[in-house]
């Protein structure tokens, strides 16, 4: 029983990236850790070359990331939202798992799940709850394969421009995100550790995908 975790972040031991390896520690299984910025995935190219063989016709990582997904009893999905959308690399990570579909459907009947990472609070009643929508976007892949979607996890981020630092842009996104007269500092840094809900619910997600394994192995 392996589990499989893929963060989209390309930012180095990122909110997403601690949310996931928590995710996966609380499985109680053998996991695997894969950070698509170390790889290059491009998307589908929708031309159908995978359908005699379910392994896509692109010489890149994609194949080698796709095996690892067929080979794995579940699969966590972690991404981000730039722009309120689901990051690229998540996304072509998503596609390039098509290879897998055809006749034999090798990701059905795994248990899945989704970890976002999204600087807009819950409460803005202005921008898109980029946390929710991306959690769609994992969590319909997944029915649309057949897979058992166990629950997802919100894990609230950075916006860049606190790592940037310059408080006089026009494009300042703390001020578009808080409104005027919020500054960088009064912001702070949002920690994954620190949000105790997000914490118990990455744990309560492994737990759950490692029960929902034990329980197919018994049955």
């Amino acid at each position: 029983m392996k589990v499989l975790g893929v963060s989209g972040s390309p930012v180095n031991n990122s909110n997403t990236d601690r949310a996931l390896k928590a995710a996966l520690e609380a499985t109680g299984c053998e996991t695997e850790y894969v950070k698509l910025v170390d790889y290059d995935v491009a998307p589908c190219k929708a031309c159908l070359g995978c359908v005699g063989t379910n392994v896509c016709v692109q010489k890149d990582d994609g194949v080698m990331l796709a095996q690892k997904a067929k080979e794995a009893s579940a699969l966590i999905i972690a991404a981000y939202t730039p722009y309120s959308s689901i990051d690229a690399r998540t996304k072509a990570f998503i596609e390039r798992l098509y290879q897998l579909r055809h006749f034999h459907a090798y990701m059905s009947g795994k248990p899945g799940g989704a970890i976002v990472t999204t600087s807009i609070p819950d409460n803005n009643a202005i921008l898109p709850q980029a946390g929710d929508l991306v959690v769609n976007s994992i969590m319909y892949y997944m029915i649309e394969e057949g897979m058992n979607f166990v629950g997802a996890v919100n894990v609230l981020g950075n916006v860049p421009c606190v790592r940037c630092g310059i408080p006089d842009c026009n494009m300042n996104g703390v001020k578009m995100i808080f409104g005027e007269g919020i500054s960088l500092k009064s912001v702070g840094i949002n920690n994954f550790e620190m949000q105790h809900k997000a914490v118990e619910s990455a744990m309560a997600l492994g737990v759950k995908i490692g029960k929902t394994l034990k329980k197919q192995i018994n049955i």
